[in-house]
């Protein structure tokens, strides 16, 4: 038996390495949750004080930063861990029904987690020049795993009656050219996320029943932020989305108001059978839903896809180029082609396929690839912050739990830029 005698005491002031627990220390000192704070003492007033606001709060953090799923197994560690306990400010572990009633409390002020992720991004953008330039967006499913509302629509304590049934349809065509179809539903709820591409992280928020569709929030969403925060739209260059925000309206309304290229999936709106459309008054210039250009020549017949010469700002076109000029090609046309020099396709030729970022283009392409940094920021919170696997019941308490996440991981972020590791900006364990 390896026994290693201790013979000295300490404190735990003494100790300078605070291992695992310096992801709890980031959040509690770069959390800004003083005014929440408060508020919650100002309501206590002259009631009993045996376990302090602020220690109850930063035992929840430290259960939501260690992944614990429930109140009794952060009790547990709480109990074991004498580090923990001296970090969070408790003396004593509270019983359970203190966190059952300081939760009840907490879901009141919902609008003061909100003020708390709104001053993170804020912080974030102040120590990021670049933070919030490539936006990506997308809706994430949260079922409920409570009961269903029952024939009298009355709460209970295990059902949930304020969630209802949402579903997403995933289409595709194989390699053969057969098209699948895949149907997924739920009930629960969806929470709407605005993320920032490059850092991985959220700029903004919002929790809705699982019915409301991905294309309504996210106006809601922009409405917010244009009302809030609209130095974050000024500053955006791009915002890159699904098929299920392919939308003319918010596709004009990026780029108009707030000169936000969208860069976001389209469905293939057209008839069966039409597979391309004449361009303009053009004799021998089509175009296809995707947004390529075609040329035919005018002695052959031949289509050649014509290519990308960029878009011109002040024009609102892009530039399509001759692909026998550009790739030194032998076009019999040539000399009677009417578009040999190359043409402008304005975008209000059709503002849903002509976007200020060619779908044609391999730029396209790559800033589309990026809204795969929303997928990342829903495993985090599916994996590190336990909605996949949840006891939330209620709108109100999905929405503070979601925010109370969100808020946790923009904290963390802000102390690892503040403190020197900017690389870990995105670590939520090590």
């Amino acid at each position: 038996m390896a026994i290693i005698p201790q013979i000295s005491l300490f404190t735990w002031t003494d100790i300078e390495e605070l291992g695992d627990l310096d992801r709890l220390r980031l959040v509690i000192e770069y959390l800004p949750d003083d005014d929440l704070m408060e508020i919650l003492e100002s309501e206590r007033r002259y009631g009993r004080d045996d376990y302090p606001i602020r220690a109850v709060w930063n035992s929840l953090l430290a259960g939501v930063v260690f992944e614990h799923p429930s109140i009794e197994s952060l009790r547990r560690e709480l109990s074991r861990n004498a580090q923990m306990r001296w970090l969070c400010g408790i003396d004593a572990v509270p019983p359970a029904y203190v966190y059952s009633r300081f939760m009840k409390k907490l879901f009141r002020h919902e609008e003061q987690i909100k003020a708390i992720f709104e001053t993170l991004v804020e912080q974030l953008g102040d120590i990021l020049p670049d933070f919030g330039k490539s936006l990506a967006i997308d809706g994430k499913a949260i079922p409920s795993f409570a009961k269903r509302k029952n024939k009298n629509d009355q709460e209970d304590g295990r059902r949930d009656i304020d969630a209802d049934y949402g579903k997403k349809v995933y289409r595709g065509k194989r390699e053969d050219g057969t098209l699948w179809e895949k149907v997924v539903k739920w009930f629960g709820y969806k929470i709407h996320l605005i993320v920032d591409s490059a850092y991985e992280l959220p700029v903004a928020y919002s929790v809705t029943k699982a019915s409301v569709p991905d294309i309504n929030e996210a106006h809601a969403l922009v409405d917010t932020i244009e009302k809030t925060r609209p130095s974050l739209l000024e500053n955006a260059e791009t915002m890159a989305g699904d098929k299920g925000y392919d939308d003319t309206k918010l596709v004009v309304r990026l780029w108009d108001d707030h000169k936000v290229k969208p860069v976001i999936d389209i469905r293939n709106m057209w008839k069966d059978g039409e597979a391309t459309r004449l361009l303009g008054d053009k004799e021998n210039v089509v175009y296809d839903y995707k947004g390529a250009v075609y040329c035919h020549c005018p002695v052959t017949g031949v289509e050649r896809e014509m290519t990308n010469g960029g878009f011109e700002k002040d024009r609102n076109t892009l530039k399509k180029l001759c692909p026998a000029k550009q790739y030194g090609l032998t076009c019999e046309g040539q000399d009677q082609c009417p578009v040999r020099q190359g043409i402008r396709v304005p975008l209000v030729e059709d503002r849903r396929i002509f976007t200020p970022i060619d779908r044609a283009s391999y730029t396209w392409e790559k800033e589309y690839n990026k809204r795969t940094a929303v997928e990342r920021v829903n495993s985090r919170l599916d994996v590190s912050f336990g909605f996949e696997h949840h006891t939330i019941r209620g709108m109100k308490k999905m929405k503070v739990k979601c925010g109370f996440s969100l808020c946790i991981m923009l904290a963390m972020a802000v102390g690892r830029v503040k403190e020197g590791h900017p690389e870990k900006i995105r670590s939520l364990v090590s």
